[in-house]
C-alpha cells in the first residue's frame, strides 16, 4: 500500500532527525556489503499499532530493504512473538531500526493501553473516545492507534466538529450566547457539542438544541442529577480526569461517550526490540 503524502512527510522528518547525514558508527564499523536480516520482537504483552510507518521508514531508508509484516495494526502480542522480518543492506538494516521502533513502540502502547480502557467499559453503553492531547506531527497515526486498540476517534482538529469549550463560553459571553452564536454561523449539518461544568447548564444546553454535551470534571451525583435534566435529549460525553481503576463506575452513569485524553499524552511505550538473526558478504 502506497504511504500517504501526511506519513511520507512525518517519516522523512524523524528519519532527519535521527539520521541527519549518516549513520557514523555503521558506516565505520560494518562493510558496505554486508546483508542482514532481523526480527522485530516484542518484549511485553499488548496491542501492535504503527506497521504502516515502520513499512515507510524501510523504503525511505533504502530501496533494498524489505520488510514482512508477520502481525496486523490491532492484533494482541506476547512476549517472544515476532511482529515483522526486515532484511537488506546491514547498514540500511541498522538506519532502519531506531526510527522504526520508535513508531511501533510509541503507536502499540497507545493501543495497548486503549484496550485497556475499552475492556473496562465493556458491557456498558459507554464509548471510549480519544482527545487532542496528541503528540504535535503525530495526531493520525495516534488515532489510529487508538482505533486498534478498539476505541473511538473524536475530532481531528479544529476544522472538522464543532465542540464549544469553557473559553469559548467566557469569551461569548455564556452558554446561551455561545450556542446562538454557533447555530447563527455554523455549517448546517455540523452537530454541535458544548462542554458544561454544572447540571444547570447541561439542562440549559438541551433546552437549547445542542446535540452532545460534555459534562466535564462533574461528580457522580452531579452526572446523574444532569443525565436526570438531559433526559435522552443530547448525547453525552463524561470528560475529566478519567483513569483505568475509575472508568467503569463512570461508565456505570449511563453516559454514551467517555473522553481520555491519556491515551495518546500518557500511553508507555511498548517494548520491542530489532534482533539480527543473519548476516552474509
Amino acid at each position: 500500500m502506497t504511504a500517504s503524502p501526511w506519513l511520507k512527510r512525518v517519516v522523512a522528518a524523524a528519519l532527519e532527525e535521527d539520521l541527519g547525514r549518516g549513520d557514523i558508527t555503521s558506516e565505520a564499523c560494518v562493510a558496505a556489503d554486508v546483508r542482514a536480516v532481523g526480527e522485530i520482537v516484542a518484549k511485553a504483552k499488548g496491542v501492535l499499532a504503527g506497521m504502516e510507518a515502520a513499512a515507510e521508514v524501510a523504503c525511505q531508508v533504502h530501496e533494498a530493504i524489505c520488510i514482512e509484516p508477520l502481525k496486523s495494526n490491532g492484533d494482541p502480542v506476547e512476549p517472544g512473538d515476532v511482529v515483522a522480518r526486515v532484511a537488506g543492506p546491514g547498514r540500511a538494516v541498522l538506519a532502519f531500526e531506531r526510527t522504526a521502533l520508535n513508531f511501533l513502540q510509541q503507536l502499540s502502547g497507545v493501543a495497548t493501553l486503549t484496550r485497556a480502557f475499552v475492556e473496562q467499559v465493556a458491557g456498558t453503553k459507554a464509548v471510549v473516545v480519544d482527545t487532542r492531547k496528541t503528540v504535535p506531527g503525530m495526531r493520525m497515526l495516534q488515532k489510529a492507534a487508538v482505533v486498534a486498540g478498539g476505541g473511538h476517534n473524536h475530532r481531528f482538529g479544529l476544522y472538522d466538529a464543532i465542540l464549544i469549550k469553557d473559553n469559548h463560553i467566557r469569551l461569548a459571553g455564556g452558554v446561551a450566547q455561545a450556542l446562538e452564536r454557533v447555530r447563527a454561523g455554523a455549517p448546517f449539518a455540523a452537530k454541535i457539542e458544548i462542554e458544561v461544568s454544572t447540571p444547570a447548564d447541561a439542562e440549559l444546553a438541551a433546552d437549547l438544541g445542542a446535540d452532545i454535551i460534555m459534562l466535564d470534571n462533574m461528580g457522580p451525583e452531579a452526572v446523574r442529577e444532569s443525565l436526570a435534566r438531559i433526559k435522552g435529549r443530547a448525547l453525552t460525553e463524561l470528560s475529566g480526569g478519567v483513569r483505568l481503576d475509575t472508568i467503569r463506575e463512570r461508565a456505570e452513569l449511563g453516559v454514551d461517550l467517555i473522553s481520555v485524553g491519556a491515551l495518546t499524552h500518557s500511553a508507555p511505550a511498548l517494548d520491542l526490540s530489532l534482533e539480527i538473526t543473519e548476516w552474509t558478504r
